[in-house]
């Protein structure tokens, strides 16, 4: 009995901590300093935990096209506020404005997100730190 109580006291602590790994700070993983804005088609959506992730195809000035993940809120948070995958249609155009991953890559927080006819999707993204913007 003991036994069983000791290896699930380890699942649930080693659960619980790639939770918490898993969950980032915004000055973590985005920066202020690098905003961004993009205006694409939808690809993907995911609306995994921890956070949920728009795929936008991302036409850039030399005429190729390039990946971008836009990072959202939970699932739960948003699936209460009415967001579903039906939401955000496949091949819908986005305009998004928010901060770019500090890495570099093609991933970034979504602060506000617009859909072509000017509705206002409201993502949930990572907060921005007060006194960044």
């Amino acid at each position: 009995m003991r036994f069983a109580t000791l290896v699930s006291a380890t699942v649930a602590s080693a659960w619980a901590l790639s939770a918490a790994h898993a969950h980032h700070a915004f000055s973590t993983e985005f920066s202020v300093d690098h905003p961004v804005s993009l205006q694409g088609k939808v690809t993907k959506v995911e609306l995994i935990n921890p956070h949920s992730w728009i795929h936008l195809e991302v036409v850039g000035e030399d005429g190729e096209a390039v990946t971008w993940m836009i990072e959202g809120g939970s699932p739960n948070a948003l699936v209460r506020r009415g967001i579903t995958k039906a939401s955000i249609p496949i091949g819908s155009e986005l305009t998004v404005t928010g901060y770019q991953a500090r890495d570099g890559s093609n991933r970034a927080v979504g602060r506000n997100v617009t859909f072509a006819d000017g509705r206002a999707l409201f993502f949930e993204g990572t907060p921005v730190p007060e006194g960044s913007e």
